[in-house]
C-alpha cells in the first residue's frame, strides 16, 4: 500500500500562486481581443416618448335656433372662411310667424295711438279741473302699458327676422377646414342651449401648424422644458423625419396603472399637409446635443479583462490613476492605498470565517484575500485620484456634469493588456461622450471585448 505524502503549508501555498499566476498570464496574453477606435462625431442625449398629432384649435360649431336642415354646403375637408355659409335650415314655418308677429305689432301700435290721443285729451280736461287726478293717472297707466306692449311686439318681431336671416343660415366663425360633419339634409337638429344638441360640423383652425399631445414619465419630465428641440417620426410615413419645439407642459398628471405621466405640447409646422389629426408618433426630446466631441462605445466601457484577477485589475487601474502627479502627490496616494489595506486586513481578520476545503486529505487553507481586499484596492484608487489626475477630481472644464472615472483597456508594446482612465460625459446608450482628458485620444485603438473562442 503507497503512503500519501503531503507537501509543507508555505511550499504548497507558493506553488498555487504560481500556478495561479501562470495561467493568468498566459489567458492574457493568447486572448483574442475585438478592437474599437476612438473617434470624433455628434452624440445627443435624449429622451424617448410617444404623441398624437392634434390640430392647435377645434371649434365645434352648433345650432342657434331648432330646425329641419334644408342644404347644407360644404363637406369633409373644405376650407372656409370666416362668415362663410355652412349649412341652412328650413325658414317656412318662421316666415309665417313672422307676418303673424307682423300683424301683432301693427294692432299693439294702433292701441297705443289711441291711448295716446285719449290721455292727451285727459291732460287737457285735468288742466280746466273737469276730471280728477286718479282718472288722469290711470290713463296714463294705460298709455303706459300700450307702449310697453308696442315694444315687446316689435322686438318678438325682430327675434323672428334675426332668426330667419341669421340663425337659420349656419356659419363658420373660424378660417380653417371642416373636419367633421355631423348633418344630413332633412334632419332636425336642436338648438345649442339644449341639452339634446349636438355638434353639427367640427372646425380646425388651420392643419399647417399642429400639436403633438406626448406623454412623458415623472423620472424623465424633469428634462423637458419650454422651447426644446424635438425630433418626431411617424409608421405611416417610413423614411421621414419632422422636428419640432416644445410649447408647454401641462402640469395636471395623468395616472395609468400606478404610473405617472404629464402631458407636453409640441408645435410642430406641416407646410405640405402630410401630418394628419390623429396620426400616431415617435418622439425624442434633445436634451443635449455635443457634435465633434470624442467618442467611445459603451461596451468598451464596461469591458473587463477576464484573465485578470479582481485585484490585479484594481492594481492596474489604480497605477493608471497615478499618471499626472507629481512625486509628493504620488507618495500620498499610495500611503493612503497602504493604509486602506492595512485597514481592510485587520477587519477581515477580526471577522469570523468558514475554513476553505482544497479538496487535498489532511491539509486546510485559510480563505485568502477576496472581495474586501478588491474593495480596499478601488478605494485606494478613489483616493489617489482625489489628489489629482483622472483618477478623481482633477479640474476638467465642466468637472461638476462629468462621470466618475472609467478606464479604457488596450495592449501595450509588451502585448499586454493595460488601461488609461477616461472621464465621461453624456450617452445615448451605445456610445459615450468623453470629456476629459484633454490629451488626443482621436484614433486610439482600444479593446471593445473579448472574442468567444469556438
Amino acid at each position: 500500500m503507497k503512503s500519501v505524502k503531503f507537501l509543507p503549508y508555505p511550499v504548497f501555498a507558493a506553488f498555487l500562486l504560481l500556478a495561479g499566476a501562470c495561467s493568468s498570464k498566459s489567458a492574457g496574453s493568447a486572448g483574442t481581443y475585438e478592437y474599437t477606435i476612438i473617434s470624433r462625431g455628434t452624440l445627443e442625449k435624449i429622451v424617448s416618448s410617444s404623441g398624437s398629432l392634434k390640430p392647435v384649435a377645434t371649434v365645434n360649431v352648433l345650432a342657434r335656433m331648432s330646425g329641419k336642415v334644408e342644404k347644407i354646403y360644404v363637406d369633409y375637408n373644405d376650407s372656409i372662411r370666416k362668415g362663410d355659409v355652412l349649412a341652412e335650415l328650413n325658414t317656412d314655418m318662421l316666415r309665417l310667424q313672422r307676418e303673424q308677429q307682423a300683424a301683432s305689432v301693427v294692432k299693439a301700435r294702433a292701441n297705443y295711438e289711441l291711448q295716446l290721443i285719449n290721455y292727451q285729451n285727459q291732460q287737457k280736461l285735468a288742466e280746466k279741473n273737469l276730471i280728477s287726478e286718479y282718472e288722469l293717472k290711470t290713463g296714463k297707466t294705460a298709455l303706459d302699458i300700450q307702449t310697453a306692449e308696442l315694444s315687446a311686439s316689435e322686438a318678438s318681431l325682430k327675434v323672428i327676422e334675426t332668426e330667419i336671416n341669421q340663425y337659420a343660415f349656419i356659419t363658420s366663425p373660424i378660417d380653417g377646414i371642416v373636419l367633421e360633419r355631423n348633418i344630413s339634409e332633412g334632419q332636425t337638429v336642436v338648438e345649442g342651449s339644449s341639452s339634446n344638441s349636438t355638434s353639427l360640423f367640427t372646425l380646425a383652425e388651420n392643419l399647417e401648424e399642429m400639436q403633438i399631445e406626448a406623454g412623458v414619465g415623472e423620472l424623465d419630465i424633469p428634462s423637458i422644458h419650454k422651447g426644446q428641440g424635438v425630433r418626431f417620426t411617424l409608421e405611416s410615413l417610413p423614411g421621414r423625419s419632422f422636428s419640432g419645439i416644445v410649447e408647454s407642459l401641462r402640469l395636471m398628471p395623468s395616472i395609468q396603472d400606478n404610473v405617472v405621466s404629464y402631458t407636453v405640447i409640441i408645435n410642430v409646422d406641416n407646410p405640405d399637409g402630410s401630418l394628419l389629426p390623429g396620426m400616431t408618433c415617435s418622439v425624442e426630446f434633445i436634451e443635449e446635443r455635443k457634435e465633434n466631441t470624442l467618442l467611445v462605445p459603451n461596451a468598451a466601457l464596461r469591458y473587463q479583462p477576464s484573465g485578470m484577477s479582481a485585484g490585479e485589475i484594481a492594481d492596474r487601474i489604480f497605477q493608471a490613476g497615478l499618471t499626472g502627479m507629481d512625486e509628493t502627490q504620488r507618495a500620498a496616494a499610495l500611503e493612503a492605498r497602504e493604509q486602506m489595506k492595512a485597514a481592510g486586513s485587520a477587519a477581515q481578520a477580526a471577522a469570523p470565517r468558514p475554513a476553505q476545503n482544497t479538496g487535498l486529505t489532511g491539509m486546510v487553507m485559510p480563505q485568502g484575500p477576496g472581495r474586501g481586499q478588491n474593495r480596499n484596492a478601488a478605494a485606494a484608487v478613489g483616493t489617489a485620484g482625489g489628489q489629482r489626475g483622472l483618477a478623481g477630481g482633477a479640474p476638467f472644464p465642466g468637472r461638476e456634469t462629468m462621470g466618475p472615472p472609467k478606464p479604457l483597456w488596450f495592449i501595450d508594446e509588451t502585448g499586454k493588456a493595460d488601461c488609461f482612465l477616461v472621464r465621461t460625459g453624456i450617452t445615448n446608450g451605445s456610445s459615450t461622450e468623453i470629456r476629459a482628458p484633454h490629451e488626443e485620444l482621436e484614433g486610439r485603438q482600444i479593446i471593445l471585448r473579448e472574442k468567444v473562442q469556438p
